[in-house]
């Protein structure tokens, strides 16, 4: 089962669409800060784009989705990202999102060969690991018009997204979910396929293009 959280009128093409609205194209109805109706291990992929931040939980959400999983699913989030002023005076959105926040989702934290880079957190990690194991398959940053590469080398980004706000918009990931042992080798070659991603996203890239 693939199910599309919080989907709108935007519900991914072959998903089972949830939304707390009467919407066309909502398949199912609830709460999406109420335990989901479905039952364990039944869902091999998770789309939630720009959803997730409006929820009143985030961990409760991720664990329920936890519980949903199968072993190796996966679950897609695009977000706003954190550092940016159009986001941060939002008053609807309850949770932010950047390059730190795969950390927070595990105890066995993965880095992919490619894509973007997390960095290590300090002293303001977290005191107790998660009650759920959500590892990093890919980190995508979309960034502010002004910035859109090739206007800037990755290099002076990465540089220019630590010392100032705005200078990115959104950000995707992809998680897999693990439940049982699994080799970095075999999260690395997962890392490199191909993964479904929410229209949005194409959405971003083709503005990028356009400008």
């Amino acid at each position: 089962m693939k199910i599309d959280i919080g989907c709108g009128l935007n519900k991914h093409p072959g998903f089972w669409g949830i939304d707390n609205r009467v919407l066309p194209g909502v398949d199912m109805v609830c709460d999406l800060n109420a335990p989901l109706p479905l039952p364990d291990n039944s869902v091999e992929f998770v789309m939630a784009s720009r959803s997730l931040p409006y929820v009143h939980n985030f961990e409760a959400l991720m664990t329920e989705l936890y519980r949903l999983c199968i072993h190796k699913a996966v679950v897609c989030i695009l977000a706003p990202y954190a550092h940016s002023f159009a986001h941060v005076s939002n008053p609807s959105l309850k949770h932010k999102f950047d390059e730190y926040t795969p950390r927070y989702l595990t105890a066995s934290f993965f880095q992919p060969s490619q894509g973007a880079i997390c960095p290590e957190l300090y002293a303001y990690g977290p005191e107790t690991p998660p009650p759920y194991d959500f590892r990093l398959l890919r980190m995508e940053l979309f960034y502010q018009i002004p910035f859109v590469p090739p206007l800037y080398e990755l290099e002076e980004l990465e540089v220019l997204k630590t010392l100032q706000a705005n200078v990115v918009q959104e950000i995707m990931y992809h998680f897999v979910v693990i439940k049982e042992p699994v080799s970095d080798d075999e999260l690395e070659q997962m890392s490199r396929g191909v993964l479904p991603e929410p229209n949005h996203a194409a959405d971003l890239r083709r503005e990028y293009h356009n400008f």
